[in-house]
């Protein structure tokens, strides 16, 4: 069970990482606390990133 909790997070992580570097047209200081809260927050910030940011 938990291996697939840790596959969800990466996957979350790594979407919101790779949107926000190459899809968005933010500014450098909003792309780093995206990333950061990607790599802290991954599942919550995917949900988030998701309804607030993606087009």
């Amino acid at each position: 069970m938990n291996n697939i909790y840790y596959i969800i997070h990466l996957v979350c992580a790594i979407w919101v990482i790779y949107e926000v570097w190459t899809k968005s047209k933010m500014g450098g200081g909003a792309k780093i606390l995206w990333t950061i809260l990607a790599l802290l927050f991954s599942i919550i910030t995917a949900i988030i990133y998701y309804f607030t940011k993606r087009k």
